[in-house]
């Protein structure tokens, strides 16, 4: 019986001092209140939007641009290919992982030459607004718009080199 006594005090004090071990272990462990403060977010274009080359006759009618760069038209436009770029407006953005990104509506907005303009409809985007970024910080997220431009007859667009801006205002939450 003296045996089994000493096997049972032997293993309460293995217990204890296993015990107090990992306490002291566990109460030297850095702990933080708070992560680092996030660092701001940042967006830059890759690519400007792009229409490509397309003759239109008596009526117009509109060139479309989706996010993923398909292009396609209605009324009497007829689409070219001529080694114009086609592109959706692409921008890259940057920011922190688990951030809400959501955009300001971008308006409609005009393309111009000499005295004649052009409306643009910005359209679908990729991805889907609003999106959560699951990208570290040094990793960029591409943002892509499709856009609709609508196009007069002949007499009020002719054909040129129609310019224009718009700005993208980043929502993040």
């Amino acid at each position: 019986m003296i045996s089994e006594r000493h096997i049972t005090n032997t293993g309460k004090c293995l217990i204890i001092i296993t015990a107090t071990f990992l306490f002291l272990f566990i109460t030297s462990l850095r702990v933080y209140a708070q992560e680092n403060p996030p660092r701001p977010p940042l967006i830059a274009k890759t690519f400007d939007l792009a229409f490509g080359a397309f003759y239109h006759g008596a009526a117009g009618g509109t060139v479309s641009v989706d996010e993923n760069d398909s292009r396609s038209s209605s009324g009497d436009i007829v689409l070219l290919g001529l080694g114009y770029p086609v592109s959706a407006a692409r921008f890259n953005i940057n920011s922190n992982p688990g951030t809400l990104i959501n955009i300001l509506s971008i308006p409609d907005f005009t393309l111009s030459w000499n005295s004649y303009t052009m409306l643009v409809e910005i359209e679908n985007s990729n991805p889907s607004l609003p999106f959560v970024n699951n990208n570290d910080y040094s990793i960029p997220t591409e943002l892509s718009f499709g856009a609709r431009l609508h196009v007069g007859n002949s007499l009020s667009n002719p054909p040129g080199s129609y310019s224009g801006s718009f700005e993208v205002t980043l929502v993040i939450e």
